[in-house]
C-alpha cells in the first residue's frame, strides 16, 4: 500500500492538512460528479520526509529564523537540495509506480502542479507564486518537475509573499498534483459570484497560462445570476466591447449598459471568432454553480476544453465586495473598459510603467498603469491604491491577488499606457471595469 502517493478518486485526496487546499477542492469536485483531468496527488509528508532525508531540516529552521543577511545561505541550501538532490528511495519508488500507470492510462502527456498546504486558504491564494509544468512526457521530467515544485517553497518570489503575510515557510510544507494534460483548445477561469451578482467567464485560445500570467486579453462572457449570458466582451476589440448582433449574427443579445463615456465604438471592426459557443458557456454556468454548493461560498474556478469536453482544473474560495458609487467629479470623463478585477474603487495618481526597471517610482497611493498583468508584480502591491493593464483579465492571477488585498484592477484595458498620461488623476472601478482620468492641468 502507498504511502505517500493518493489517487485523486480516493477519498482520502480531499484532505486539505495532507494535500493542500488545491489539491482537496480538486478531489472534491471530482467526487461531486464534476468532469476533471483525475490523476493522483502526493502529499505534503513526502516533502517534510525528503527534508529529513537530505539532513535539511534543521537548515531549513534556520533559514526562517536568522537575520536576512545570515539567512540567505540557507534557504539557498534548501532549495537546491531539493531541486537538485536524489529523492529518497522509498518516495521515488511510489512516485513512478502512480507515474507509469497514469500514462498508461491516459495515454499522453503530463501536468504537474504545486499543492502548497496555505495555497487557496482564506487571503492567501498564492496565485501564480508557485510552480505549474505542462507536457511532461518522460520520467526524468517529471521527477526534475516535482522537485522544482518542492523548491518552488522557497523561492524569494513566495517567500516575499509569505513574509507580507506573515507566514514562514517552516510552518507549511508543499504537496504535488500530478494529473493528465487537457490538450486544450480553449482554456480560462469564472466567478460564481461578481459584485452585481451576477456570473463571469473569461476565455483565451488553447493553453490557460497566457491568461494566467496576464499576458493576453480573453474573451468576457457576462451572465445573470441565474446563468443566462447577457453580455460577450471579445479579447481583442474592446473598441467595440459589448456584444453586438449585428456582428455575430443571431448569437446572444447585448446587455444595455451606460455609455456614459467619450470613447467610441468601432462598427467597422471584424469580428473575431469567440472561444467558447452558448451550449460551451452554460455548461460553465452550471458547474460553477455546483463548485460553489459543494463548496459553501463562491468560487474562482479554471477550466480547460477540447474534443472531449470541457474539465475543471481548480476552484478556489471568492470574497465578494459590495459596488461602490462614483464621485460625481468622474462621471463625463474620459474613459477605457475592460475586465474588473471584481472589487473597489481608487483613485489617485496615474503611475505609468512600460518595464519592471521602473517600478522604482511607484509611490505609496498611486495607480499602477502598465502593459502585462503578470503576478510578478505582487510585490508592488502593498504600495499601490489600484492598477490598469492592457493585458489580462478577471481571473489572471494578478487578479486574484488584488481581490485578496482588496485592490481595485481593471485589466485588459486597450493602449492605456499611450492614452493615460503620467501623473494625471485617475479612477479605477474594479466592479464596473471602468478607468476613468482627468488630463493633466484639468484638475
Amino acid at each position: 500500500m502507498a504511502k505517500f502517493v493518493v489517487n485523486l478518486a480516493d477519498p482520502a485526496a480531499a484532505d486539505p492538512d495532507r494535500f493542500g487546499p488545491k489539491t482537496a477542492n480538486q478531489a472534491v469536485l471530482a467526487h461531486g460528479g464534476l468532469p476533471t483531468p483525475g490523476g493522483f496527488c502526493l502529499g505534503a509528508d513526502a516533502y517534510s520526509h525528503q527534508l529529513e532525508f537530505l539532513g535539511l531540516t534543521e537548515t531549513a529552521e534556520k533559514a526562517v529564523s536568522l537575520p536576512f543577511m545570515e539567512s540567505r545561505g540557507h534557504v539557498a541550501d534548501v532549495r537546491i537540495g531539493l531541486f537538485s538532490a536524489p529523492i529518497a528511495p522509498e518516495i521515488e519508488e511510489e512516485l513512478l509506480i502512480a507515474y507509469r500507470a497514469l500514462v498508461a492510462e491516459c495515454g499522453g502527456r503530463l501536468a504537474v502542479r504545486s499543492s502548497s498546504l496555505m495555497e487557496d486558504t482564506e487571503g492567501s491564494s498564492f496565485a501564480g507564486q508557485f510552480q505549474t509544468f505542462l507536457g511532461i512526457d518522460s520520467e526524468t521530467d517529471f521527477l526534475t518537475a516535482l522537485r522544482a515544485c518542492w523548491g518552488a517553497l522557497w523561492s524569494p518570489r513566495a517567500m516575499r509573499y509569505m513574509d507580507d503575510k506573515d507566514i514562514s515557510a517552516i510552518d507549511t510544507a508543499m504537496a504535488v498534483l500530478v494529473q493528465p494534460l487537457v490538450e486544450a483548445d480553449s482554456s480560462g477561469g469564472g466567478l460564481s459570484e461578481t459584485a452585481d451578482g451576477g456570473m463571469s467567464i473569461s476565455a483565451t485560445w488553447g493553453f490557460g497560462e497566457a491568461l494566467a500570467q496576464g499576458e493576453v486579453v480573453p474573451d468576457r462572457y457576462d451572465l445573470s445570476p441565474e446563468g443566462e449570458l447577457l453580455e460577450v466582451v471579445n479579447g481583442q476589440e474592446f473598441e467595440h466591447s459589448a456584444h453586438c448582433h449585428v456582428h455575430h449574427g443571431g448569437g446572444a443579445p447585448a446587455q444595455k449598459h451606460s455609455h456614459d463615456h467619450d470613447h467610441d465604438h468601432d462598427h467597422d471592426a471584424p469580428a473575431k471568432k469567440q472561444c467558447l459557443n452558448a451550449a460551451q458557456v452554460a455548461e460553465l454556468a452550471g458547474y460553477m454553480k455546483t463548485a460553489q454548493e459543494m463548496m459553501g461560498q463562491p468560487v474562482e474556478v479554471e477550466w480547460a476544453a477540447n474534443s472531449d469536453g470541457i474539465k475543471m482544473l481548480q476552484a478556489r474560495p471568492l470574497h465578494v465586495r459590495e459596488a461602490h458609487v462614483p464621485d460625481e467629479i468622474w462621471h463625463g470623463k474620459p474613459s477605457l473598459r475592460g475586465h474588473p478585477g471584481g472589487i473597489g474603487w481608487a483613485a489617485g495618481r496615474a503611475c505609468v510603467v512600460s518595464c519592471e526597471c521602473e517600478i522604482a517610482r511607484i509611490n505609496p497611493g498611486d495607480i499602477l498603469v502598465t502593459k502585462v498583468a503578470g503576478p510578478a508584480l505582487a510585490s508592488v502591491l502593498p504600495r499601490v491604491s489600484g492598477i490598469i493593464a492592457e493585458l489580462g483579465g478577471s481571473t489572471s492571477h494578478l487578479a486574484s491577488l488584488g481581490r485578496e488585498r482588496g485592490i481595485p484592477m481593471v485589466l485588459g484595458v486597450p493602449k492605456a499606457t499611450q492614452t493615460i498620461a503620467d501623473g494625471a488623476m485617475v479612477a479605477v472601478d474594479g466592479v464596473a471595469g471602468e478607468v476613468r482620468w482627468m488630463p493633466i492641468g484639468t484638475v
